[in-house]
C-alpha cells in the first residue's frame, strides 16, 4: 500500500491530537467539549476519505456529544441509539460498515448514562470498534488515534482509581 499525503489524511492527524487531548481529561465536562470538536473534525476526515458510514457516525457523535453536555436523559440516549442504528443500517454497504455504528452506539450510552471510570471503560470498547473501522477505511491518523486512545484511556482510568484510593472515607461510612 502506497502512502499518499492528502488533506483527508492531514485531518486524521488533527483528529489524532484532538482525540488524545479528549481522553486525557479527568473532568467529564471538559472531555465532552473537546470530544465535540474532535467529532466535527472526524466527520470531515471520513467524508473526504469517502467513508459515508463513518462520516455519518461521526456526525451523530458530534450532535450526541453536544447534547450530552446539557442532559443525561436515558430517553435522549435511546433516541440517539435508535438514530445511530437506523441511519447506520440504511447507509451501510457491507457488514464491516457496522464497526463505526457499534462504536457510536457504545459511545452514546457512555456519554449519556455513565460517568467517571465506567464511562471511560465504555470508551475503550468503542475505541476497539473504531480501530477496526479505521484500519478498514485506511485512516492513518484514525488508526494511530484509536490505538493511542486505548493507552490514554487506560492511563486516565488508572489516575482516577488512584484518586479514589487517596480520597479518605468519611467517618460515618465506617
Amino acid at each position: 500500500m502506497e502512502f499518499e499525503f492528502s488533506f483527508a489524511q492531514a485531518l486524521g492527524f488533527v483528529s489524532f491530537a484532538l482525540g488524545i487531548s479528549t481522553f486525557y481529561q479527568k473532568d467529564d465536562r471538559k472531555l465532552k467539549i473537546i470530544m465535540l470538536i474532535f467529532n466535527f473534525n472526524h466527520l470531515i476526515h471520513f467524508f473526504l476519505l469517502g467513508s459515508m458510514t463513518s462520516a455519518l457516525s461521526a456526525m451523530l457523535s458530534a450532535v450526541r456529544t453536544g447534547t450530552s453536555i446539557y442532559t443525561s436523559s436515558k430517553y435522549v440516549a435511546a433516541i440517539f441509539v435508535i438514530l445511530g442504528l437506523g441511519l447506520g443500517l440504511r447507509v451501510a454497504d457491507n457488514w464491516w460498515d457496522m464497526w463505526p455504528i457499534l462504536g457510536t452506539v457504545i459511545g452514546t450510552y457512555a456519554v449519556f448514562m455513565l460517568k467517571g471510570i465506567a464511562m471511560r471503560i465504555a470508551f475503550l470498547t468503542g475505541a476497539i470498534c473504531w480501530l477496526i473501522n479505521n484500519i478498514i477505511v485506511g485512516s492513518i491518523g484514525g488508526t494511530m488515534l484509536e490505538a493511542t486512545l486505548i493507552c490514554v484511556n487506560l492511563t486516565t482510568i488508572y489516575r482516577l482509581v488512584n484518586d479514589k484510593r487517596k480520597t479518605p472515607v468519611p467517618s460515618e461510612a465506617i
